[in-house]
């Protein structure tokens, strides 16, 4: 079964940096497209950010454009979120999500359709 093992969490102040690791167990990393949605207390679900398994396009909310750079690391089977320039709106619970043989063009989310528990961003001063 797929895991995904996500690090990188915590609090910041505005302005600052955070980089979110996500690994991936349990199958072929190479098959997934791999990204991030977030959700801050009564508000929907946002995708984040989400890069393909084939050519690695990523793709961006535009509420994160210039601020956000996502990667993926095929030898160590992890996808890295960096998150500068952050603004307190950005709070929220970020999960790791993946689609097998997706391609991040999904309306909603990206199309990413398997998640985990969830790593917790807060920008506060």
């Amino acid at each position: 079964q797929l895991q995904l093992v996500e690090s990188g969490g915590g609090l910041v102040q505005p302005g600052g940096s955070l980089r979110l690791s996500c690994t991936v167990a349990g199958d072929d990393f190479v098959y997934y497209s791999i990204g991030w949605f977030r959700q801050a207390p009564g508000k929907e679900r946002e995708g984040v950010s989400c890069v393909s398994p084939t050519d690695y396009s990523t793709y961006y909310a535009d509420s994160v454009k210039g601020r956000f750079a996502i990667s993926r690391d095929k030898a160590r089977a992890t996808v890295y979120l960096q998150m500068n320039s952050l603004k307190p709106e950005d709070t929220g619970v970020y999960y790791c999500a993946s689609e097998k043989h997706g391609d991040c063009g999904g309306h909603y989310l990206f199309g990413l359709d398997y998640w985990d528990k969830g790593t917790l961003v807060t920008v506060s001063s």
